[in-house]
């Protein structure tokens, strides 16, 4: 039998754009033979994967995975053609799939993202045989990713169909406070608040200094038209700045199951009930088709 070497494993590859792995058992199969492997892969409808990587891919869904223990969440957008297949299991599924990659292999980017390991090929491979296998062409798109370093919980949260995607990161003294329940539906309110917000940071301190200039700027321009007094007009900025602040940090906006509080109150509120101070330490959001 002829040897079956990676520089013929990718020839095939690159001609029929199917996995690698399904290229490697074809050309085991044609002892070595190119062309016999691609009649092969036609047969089986692995290369037609190639045909479909120029088609539209507009629709899609965020999807989250979170470790059995707990220690690491992970969001990953996928994209295909249809809202049709977007619905379904199976594309969910493999979504799912792809954000648990995420969430073990930690990628640094888009390219270590495909090139991640995954179901005894790479992330590429595995994108090529979902393609094949649900028949549309399909796209990755953002990723995100939270663990917990010390004791803490984290929560995952899918806005809707799979539009938007949540991670929220929370912080406390002791290792029991992650199963109080009171805890869990904290977390899990704190992620829909995100998703319905989209606040710009977790509280002032952590808005970006750029941001922060470019508001107060914007604001200072506005006082300047009122035609007041510069005093005045530096109150007035500030007064905008502060409520900028209050809608776009998360614990200062009002808490969206009780407007009468801020977020952080209801925090404050759920740390005395478990007997344990409670910090949010981080939250990822994702929307479908930002980033295209």
């Amino acid at each position: 039998m002829a040897q079956i070497t990676a520089a013929l494993v990718k020839q095939l590859r690159d001609e029929t754009g199917a996995g690698m792995m399904e290229c490697k058992k074809a050309l085991m199969e044609t002892d070595g033979d190119i062309a016999a492997a691609v009649d092969v892969l036609r047969t089986r409808g692995l290369a037609a994967a190639q045909k479909k990587a120029g088609r539209a891919t507009n629709e899609g869904v965020i999807a989250a995975f979170t470790s059995q223990d707990g220690t690491l969440a992970a969001l990953a957008e996928v994209n295909c053609e249809t809202d049709f297949v977007a619905r379904t299991d199976k594309f969910k599924d493999t979504a799912m799939q792809f954000a648990r990659v995420v969430a073990e292999c930690d990628p640094a980017d888009a390219e270590a993202f495909a090139a991640a390991p995954a179901q005894g090929g790479t992330v590429s491979d595995m994108l090529t045989e979902a393609i094949h296998i649900i028949g549309e062409n399909m796209q990755l798109g953002a990723f995100a990713r939270e663990q917990l370093d010390g004791v803490g919980l984290l929560d995952t949260y899918i806005h809707g169909v799979g539009n938007i995607g949540v991670i929220v990161k929370l912080g406390f003294a002791k290792p029991e406070t992650a199963h109080h329940a009171a805890v869990v539906e904290l977390a899990h309110d704190i992620a829909m608040q995100v998703a319905a917000t989209d606040p710009v940071a977790i509280d002032r301190s952590s808005v970006p200094a750029e941001v922060v200039a470019h508001e107060r700027a914007i604001y200072k321009e506005q006082a300047a038209e009122s035609g007041k007094p510069e005093a005045i007009q530096e109150k007035m900025a500030e007064g905008r700045l502060n409520k900028y602040f209050k809608e776009s940090c998360l614990v200062d906006q009002q808490f969206v199951k009780d407007c009468d509080k801020t977020l952080q109150a209801h925090v404050d509120e759920v740390s005395k009930v478990v007997g344990d101070a409670i910090t949010i330490l981080a939250f990822d959001r994702l929307v479908l088709g930002a980033n295209a």
